[in-house]
């Protein structure tokens, strides 16, 4: 089946609605309806304002789940494995991404160890390995969306992408789930009849399974109750209420809830939302899913913006360990999404969409109508901002902003790094790598209608609060400028953020296009210079870093890392090619350190490894295997100079100047990624400096 019309704003619609949901419904995650009403009365919006939402499980497995389809599958044709695969690549080791409550509590911590310890999916999530209550809790469906988005009026492809996906961590009815909702977002982008969407997804699933039997049971209530969804709650409650399952979230009474949701919102989005959220049980997943199929079946247009758009501002955390993934637009979410589905459907976008996907996906284009690109205004009172189709540089939109006459200069910028501050919670604990480096060019177009407007580009480095700019270039009325700013190199800096400042003696107004970030990085990060960020008491990431597995923390102007069997730490933007990076790093225990390139996540990358005596060049494909090796006497407490030149798939490497041998990757090399540093069976090294070019 082809691409269908509209999709592009239909899949932007359908990610809005689950980012919403779950924003709606995290802060009251298994409060019972009493609870909800007793607190709230009626729901209509979300029940908590945040300084910005942090990141959730509910959005990191089906973004990062859905990577698998670009990182492993073999012409889309996407196996458990995959999936598998890009759990473990993307998911820090117990630690974020979502609820480690253990082996034989959580699902998806037990199908993560499974995998890990070389049990292969499907059978790392099947109730033969872990047993019903286990196989059968709720994520099944809640990580389960985006394989309907990828596949838009495809319900046949959907449902196949579902099984092998949510088989990774789920079995029986969890499988169910995932299929049923998959073919529901699906079908949606067709289907506008809610009855008929429910009978499509029913129709991939056994008609005999529990799943089938609450989504029937609900809609017999609702065709003889049709007036009453606190009545038809109660039925629910009564009937597949939590006591009647095992397991700390099964999937059947939360399934009850979408689907009565789905029937007495009666086509609306914010009354299903808010009807989906007074429900209670597991809110945020629940509404996360009634929000997505609303959105794909609705669009823009049902999906108020002042109530549910603008608090978001298009911003999605994550907390992946991958830290430049984890600062994230919800077009760009799209796009990437949109790129993997014409993909395979085997179709071509049109040529706008399809220099965006291939060139700037990242950019900020402000295509989708309303899109933000969590762009922020600061410097008066006042001043405001909105998507416009009234001025394009390029394509249809651009983001208008005005002002009043101040002799102060208004920064409209993208936030290109997250602290602590910046946030009301630590939910699923962040940590990030920033998404703009020194080195980097920054541009953007500007319009203006009126004379004596006056911008000029710019960064600011968080560390020292320095502020770099470009030329300032005044406005000709009525035509685009393009200023621009090639960032020079710094040393340990942080930049945080990038954008443009205006100054006007007047009233103004201006229109933003294509905001892009390009270039190669040049800098060094001094480790002396990061710090501590405490999120919570047990969140205390190192700025700029992540951590894969092991103890982080900084001493004596220096990055330690050590561990009891392996540790890895990386930083970077994920998409870095071509690059040589040198790090001072000193191994103070154990007998195998070494540093990382062409990081892509947990499960792969390069590493030049110190063990015994000897160096080695490893990769990392879900497990380290040797390229080469050589003697190296290095020692404990000795500072060592690590050179890695990493050209198209040609790595090489020097010691303290000594050159090592060549190697040149001829199976699936890594051509991108951040950089790091690792131990092995207990070491214990620091770093001091990671040097950029």
């Amino acid at each position: 089946m082809g691409i269908p019309k509209g999709y592009l704003e239909k899949l932007y619609a359908g990610w809005l609605g689950k980012i919403i949901g779950i924003r709606a419904g995290a802060n009251i995650e298994g409060w019972t309806y009493e609870k909800i009403k007793e607190t709230y009365g009626e729901l209509d919006g979300y029940p908590v304002d945040f300084i910005n939402f942090a990141a959730d499980d509910d959005s990191n497995g089906p973004f990062f789940f859905l990577r698998g389809l670009q990182d492993s599958a073999v012409n889309y044709d996407l196996k458990p494995q995959d999936v598998g695969e890009a759990l473990l690549n993307y998911a820090a080791f117990e630690r974020g991404f979502f609820w480690w409550g253990g082996y034989g509590m959580s699902t998806e911590h037990t199908a993560y160890l499974n995998l890990r310890n070389g049990i292969p999916a499907p059978r790392s999530g099947s109730i033969e390995q872990n047993g019903y209550a286990v196989a059968e809790q709720i994520g099944g469906q809640i990580f389960i969306d985006t394989w309907g988005l990828v596949a838009p009026g495809n319900p046949d492809l959907a449902a196949k992408y579902a099984q092998a996906a949510a088989s990774v961590t789920h079995d029986g009815n969890g499988i169910y789930g995932g299929i049923f909702v998959a073919v529901a977002v699906s079908y949606a982008f067709v289907e506008k009849d809610i009855n008929r969407i429910l009978d499509k997804a029913l129709s991939y699933i056994p008609s005999d399974c529990e799943y089938a039997r609450v989504v029937t049971e609900v809609r017999r209530f609702h065709r003889e109750h049709p007036d009453d969804w606190r009545a038809a709650f109660q039925f629910l409650h009564d009937h597949f209420g939590y006591d009647k399952y095992p397991g700390s979230c099964h999937i059947i009474p939360n399934a009850g809830v979408i689907i009565l949701a789905l029937l007495y919102g009666e086509g609306d989005f914010t009354r299903t939302i808010n009807i989906c959220n007074m429900c209670g049980w597991d809110t945020d997943c629940n509404v996360a899913n009634a929000g997505c199929i609303m959105g794909v079946r609705n669009g823009l247009e049902d999906i108020d913006y002042e109530k549910w758009r603008k608090p978001i501002n298009d911003l999605l955390i994550c907390s992946s360990v991958v830290g430049s993934l984890n600062i994230l637009d919800l077009p760009y979410c799209t796009s990437y999404i949109a790129s993997l589905a014409y993909g395979a459907a085997g179709e071509e976008p049109e040529t706008l969409w399809k220099e965006i996907f291939e060139n700037r996906m990242d950019s900020c284009h402000f295509e989708y109508p309303g899109s933000t690109h969590a762009m922020r205004v600061r410097g008066q009172e006042n001043i405001a901002f909105e998507n416009s189709s009234e001025q394009a540089y390029t394509g249809k939109r651009s983001l208008k902003v005005w002002g009043a006459a101040s002799s102060e200069l208004t920064a409209i910028y993208r936030q290109t790094y997250y602290e602590p501050k910046d946030f009301s919670d630590s939910r699923y604990n962040p940590s990030f790598s920033a998404i703009l480096y020194p080195g980097q060019t920054i541009r953007a177009a500007v319009f203006s209608k009126e004379p004596g407007v006056t911008v000029q580009m710019y960064v600011k480095d968080l560390h020292t609060g320095t502020i770099v700019t470009g030329e300032a270039v005044e406005l000709v009325p009525e035509s685009w400028g393009t200023p621009h700013l090639h960032i020079p190199a710094m040393e340990g800096a942080l930049l945080g953020e990038a954008g443009i400042l205006v100054q006007s003696q007047n009233d103004w107004c201006v229109y933003v296009d294509d905001l892009i970030f390009e270039g190669k990085p040049n800098y060094t990060l001094e480790a002396k210079l990061e710090k501590r960020e405490d999120f919570c008491f047990d969140h205390h990431p190192v700025s700029q870093f992540t951590t894969m597995k092991g103890l982080l923390y900084l001493q004596e102007g220096e990055l330690h890392l050590s561990c009891a069997d392996f540790g890895e730490a990386y930083t970077g933007r994920w998409d870095w090619k071509d690059y040589t990076a040198e790090f001072a790093v000193t191994p103070w225990t154990g007998n195998v350190w070494g540093v990382n390139v062409r990081v892509q996540g947990a499960i792969r990358s390069y590493a030049v490894m110190f063990r015994d005596g000897v160096v080695s060049l490893m990769k990392n494909h879900n497990g380290y295997e040797t390229l080469w090796e050589a003697p190296f006497d290095w020692k404990l407490g000795q500072e060592y100079w690590v050179r890695v030149e990493a050209q198209g798939p040609q790595i090489q490497v020097w010691i303290d100047g000594c050159e090592m041998p060549v190697f040149r990757d001829e199976s699936s090399p890594w051509l991108e990624g951040s950089v790091g540093i690792c131990v092995r069976e207990g070491g214990h090294c620091s770093l001091r400096q990671i040097q950029i070019r």
